[in-house]
Formats: C-alpha cells, sequence, structure tokens
C-alpha cells in the first residue's frame, strides 16, 4: 500500500452568503404563493385590490360634495343639496364598511398564507437536506445553515405577510389617485408627480444604501450565531485552556461587526421617511399656493372632467397630495423588508436547488435463504442477507453478504484538481480485524468514507463482495455497515431508542442484547431510569466511552 498524504480539503470552507437576491426571485416567490394557495392569493388579491380602490376614491365625493354646496349656496336650496348629499354619503359609508371587511378577511387570509407557505418552505427545505451528499456540510458551517430555518425564513414571513400586500396597496392607491388627478386638473397632477419623482429618486439613493446594510446584517447575524453554536459545543476545550478571555474578544469582534451593519442599515432607514415626510408637507404647500394662483388669475383647466378651476378642485387635490406622497413613503418603506425577504428567499431557494446525492446503484440487499445450496430471496427475516445482482441479459445472481472488502489502485481527491490519496490498495477479508495506523492527516478516516461512498473516488476500484460499490445502491451499501464515528452523535431520546436507531424495527431484548455484546448494558443498568434514560445534549451526562459503547451497540 502506498502511503498518501492526506491534506485538508481546500475550498471546504462555508459559502459566502450573496448580497443580493439572485435575479427572478420575487417572481418565484410569487409562482409558488399562486401555485400552492391559488384560491387564497386570488381572493386577497381581490380584497386588496377592492381595499385599496375604496380608500383612494373619497376625494371624488368630497369634489361632488363641495361642488353642491358651491352651487346651492348662493341660491339657498339646501334640501335640494341634501337629497343629493345624502345617497352620496351613503354610498361612501357603504363602501367603506365593505373595504373594512375586506380588510379584516385579507388580513386574516394572508396570515393563515404565511404560516402554511412557512411550514411547507421549512419541511421541503428539511427534506432536501436529508438528500444532500455529506460534502455540502463539510463545506457550509451549522450556524450557516441554522440560519436558513430561522432569520432567512423570518425574513421571508416579514415580506410576504406584509410587504407584499403593502405593496400592491400603495400601487393600487397610486394607481387609481393617478387618474383621479388628471381626470380633476393636469396641472396640479404635474406638480405632484414632479415631487414624487423627487422622493422616488431620494428613496432610491437612501433606501438603496439601507438595503445594502441590512443584507450585510442578515449575514453578520449567521456569522454570529455560528460563533455562538461553535463556542457552546467546545465550551469544555474553552475552559480546559482557559480561553474565556480571547473568546469574548473574538464574540466582541464579530458582534462589532453586526453592531456596525445594523447601526448603519438603520441610520439609513430612520432618516428616510422624515426626509419623505417633509418632502410631502412642502408639496402639500406647492399645491395649495400653485393652486390658488390658479384660480386667482382664472387660468384654463386641463382635465377630462372638463371642470373649471376652483375650491370644489383644490381642496380634494391637497388631500390627493397628502394621501400619494403619504403612501409613496409606505412604498419606500418597505423596500428594506423586501430586499432582505428576498435575500432569504433567494438562500432558502439555494438550499432547495442543492443537487442531491446521486445514487445510480441497482444491486440491493436482502433477506435471503439457502434451498440445496442455492441462495434464494425471501420476504421473512432469515439472519442471512444476499446482495441482488439484476444484469442486462434479465438474470440475476445472489451473493452472500460476508464482508470482503477490497480498494484497488484508488485515487481520490476533495477536489478534482487537488488529488490527496494515490493508488491506495487496501483489502479486509470476512472476520478479518484490519487497523489504519498513520500520522493525523494521513487519510485513514477517508479510507472508511469512500467504502460508505460519503465521497466518490476518482479511479480505481473498491469492491464489497466482489461487487463494485458503484453498482450498489448507497441505502443498502450503508444498511450493510456499521460505523462509529471518532465523534459520537446520541440523539435526544432514550437510551433505548438511540441503540434502536440502528434498526428501527428491533424489539427491547434485541436492542438489550446488542448492547451486551457491546459491553454497554452493565452501565446502562445504573442509570436512573436503565434503557428508557433520556439522554440530552448529545449525551452530556455519560463519558465518552459510554457513549461510543452505545454508538457500537447501534
Amino acid at each position: 500500500m502506498k502511503k498518501p498524504q492526506m491534506q485538508k480539503p481546500e475550498g471546504g470552507g462555508p459559502k459566502m452568503r450573496r448580497p443580493m437576491a439572485k435575479k427572478g426571485t420575487f417572481l418565484r416567490v410569487l409562482r409558488t404563493l399562486f401555485s400552492l394557495f391559488p384560491r387564497s392569493m386570488i381572493f386577497v388579491v381581490a380584497c386588496i385590490i377592492f381595499s385599496a380602490v375604496v380608500s383612494s376614491i373619497p376625494s371624488l365625493f368630497m369634489q361632488k360634495v363641495i361642488a353642491l354646496i358651491e352651487e346651492h349656496a348662493g341660491k339657498g336650496t339646501w334640501s335640494v343639496a341634501l337629497k343629493q348629499l345624502v345617497p352620496l354619503l351613503l354610498l361612501l359609508g357603504i363602501l367603506y364598511v365593505l373595504a373594512l371587511l375586506a380588510n379584516f378577511l385579507y388580513n386574516r387570509t394572508m396570515a393563515v398564507v404565511t404560516q402554511k407557505l412557512l411550514y411547507r418552505m421549512r419541511g421541503h427545505m428539511f427534506a432536501k437536506m436529508q438528500t444532500l451528499p455529506i460534502r455540502y456540510f463539510d463545506t457550509h458551517k451549522n450556524g450557516d445553515v441554522m440560519s436558513y430555518y430561522t432569520n432567512d425564513i423570518d425574513t421571508l414571513r416579514e415580506m410576504v405577510s406584509r410587504s407584499f400586500p403593502q405593496l400592491l396597496t400603495s400601487g393600487v392607491i397610486l394607481l387609481t389617485i393617478f387618474f383621479i388627478m388628471f381626470y380633476l386638473c393636469a396641472w396640479l397632477a404635474l406638480l405632484v408627480i414632479a415631487g414624487v419623482l423627487l422622493m422616488s429618486v431620494l428613496s432610491k439613493k437612501v433606501g438603496g444604501g439601507s438595503a445594502k446594510y441590512f443584507v450585510r446584517q442578515q449575514a453578520a447575524i449567521g456569522k454570529t450565531e455560528g460563533f455562538v453554536q461553535e463556542m457552546m459545543n467546545g465550551q469544555k476545550v474553552v475552559k480546559v485552556f482557559c480561553h474565556e478571555e480571547e473568546s469574548i474578544r473574538d464574540f466582541d469582534e464579530i458582534n462589532g461587526a453586526l453592531f456596525a451593519d445594523a447601526e448603519k442599515a438603520n441610520r439609513y432607514a430612520n432618516i428616510l421617511m422624515p426626509i419623505l415626510n417633509n418632502i410631502g408637507n412642502v408639496l402639500y404647500a406647492l399645491v395649495a399656493i400653485v393652486g390658488g394662483v390658479l384660480l386667482v388669475t382664472n387660468t384654463p383647466n386641463i382635465s377630462l372632467s372638463g371642470m373649471a378651476i376652483g375650491v370644489s378642485v383644490i381642496v380634494p387635490f391637497l388631500n390627493m397630495t397628502k394621501q400619494f406622497s403619504g403612501n409613496v413613503g409606505q412604498l419606500s418603506q418597505q423596500i428594506n423588508a423586501i430586499v432582505m425577504g428576498l435575500a432569504g428567499a433567494s438562500r432558502i431557494f439555494d438550499l432547495i436547488d442543492e443537487q442531491p446525492e446521486t445514487d445510480d446503484g441497482y444491486v440491493t440487499l436482502v433477506n435471503a435463504k439457502e434451498v440445496d445450496g442455492v441462495l434464494t430471496e425471501c420476504a421473512e427475516r432469515t439472519g442471512v442477507w444476499a446482495w441482488k445482482h439484476p444484469h442486462g441479459d434479465g438474470s440475476v445472481t445472489y451473493t452472500r453478504l460476508e464482508g470482503d472488502v477490497r480498494l484497488s489502485e484508488v485515487d481520490f481527491g476533495y477536489r478534482p484538481d487537488k488529488t490527496v490519496l494515490h493508488g491506495v490498495s487496501v483489502y479486509a477479508k470476512p472476520g478479518q480485524k484490519v487497523a489504519f495506523v498513520g500520522a493525523t492527516g494521513a487519510g485513514k478516516t477517508t479510507i472508511t468514507n469512500l467504502i460508505n461512498r460519503f465521497y466518490d473516488i476518482a479511479d480505481g476500484k473498491v469492491r464489497y463482495d466482489g461487487i463494485n460499490i458503484n453498482k450498489i445502491k448507497k441505502a443498502d451499501l450503508r444498511r450493510s455497515l456499521g460505523v462509529v464515528l471518532q465523534d459520537t452523535c446520541l440523539f435526544t431520546g432514550t437510551v433505548m431508542e438511540n441503540i434502536r436507531y440502528g434498526r428501527l424495527d428491533a424489539t427491547d431484548d434485541e436492542c438489550r442484547y446488542a448492547a451486551e455484546l457491546a459491553g454497554a448494558h452493565d452501565f446502562i443498568t445504573r442509570l436512573p431510569d436503565g434503557y428508557d434514560t433520556v439522554l440530552n445534549g448529545g449525551g452530556a451526562g455519560l463519558s465518552q466511552g459510554q457513549r461510543q459503547l452505545l454508538s457500537i451497540a447501534r
């Protein structure tokens, strides 16, 4: 056997979080919502549009009311005016009640839709995570992966439940008011549009800076969570080496970076609304002044309504100006939430789109029994296992599971351009005990990972009972092997459940027998509740040796 020169895999660090969302993420989120909840989303959109339109039309009612008052004030015919005013006010009241009902219904529906979406997304992410190769988890920090389920999901919730409805509401209101303005007076409408363009430029400039730092804040949160988790898992090592002060300094540095990004993000966000509000106030005053000048100078009106410029036009226009600028501000406020939500959604979709572990094997592990010296497949559990190997000509052969493992001239690299195992040839016969001895990083663990096909070799052959392991289905290959890792992993649950993890249909007696074979039975019986003792924190109450024994029993 050639001695492999093992090196730390390059390119194995955590991927940098993208500073911005991928192109098309917004449409993908919408497609996901409408594909999963088509009826609910159509209902929500209809309610939002109706509510937004109703909130935009009071200016038209105000114009008609003022026009009626102007018309009948000089004549003294208030009874006639009242008969015309009551139906208008009654209609407006009915519309407001219906808009209130629509508002209640769409908020309630959207709350349910949002939670169902998050439920589906979390389930989809976790299911996808189970299909990913070991390489993915070797190249991503645990804290960063956890942030998909916490920070990114939360930003997606904020965007879907609040930003999307607000975006649609403000958009419909702006569009409705835009047409009403030009219907009443094009001169004043153009003045308002000029002011709104200025607001939009400032929103893009200030809001863009805010969005950039909010995304950086999300990345810093993921890094902070990863560091805290690492320190929690390694707290014993920290204390053994008296590294508490250094850990605090490292955390202060990471926490300081998070503070800097969060402070800049919120600074931009907090100055945006006062700027927009003051521009809106200035615009309100300008509309009043220009409207008064147009009224005094009897300037001809350019409008679709054909009305002359008067109090009945200027007063509603002032109200619409306030409403128009206010909704531009509302849209600007949603920039940060939408940018962060899209960045979070982009990372979630990145996880969902990750390529799953490939498996093109076709040889399976089956229960077998021997009849007249010939292995045949059977449904019942016999204690005899065989490899079922179908061939191209339609025939099927059965090979008894013995455990003969051979590596022949194997080359392997964590990266295609950097081979770390060169021409490795080793074997282990059935029943033979083989120890890999070598310096740290020589490739001992890597070889066992290749046998399990956690990684695939670049060249050579790995044969199991004479069968190339590339032909064996990964689930069956791994089911035939027992692995006790250096870092034992015990799950939250009873001792019995942790042993049964190795075979979920095992009986209690079989689990106890396995514990006896592994030498774990004696210390298990001394635990407070024996096999029913609940383990937490990866078996924190057990010694390293006891955890290893439970892993062997499993």
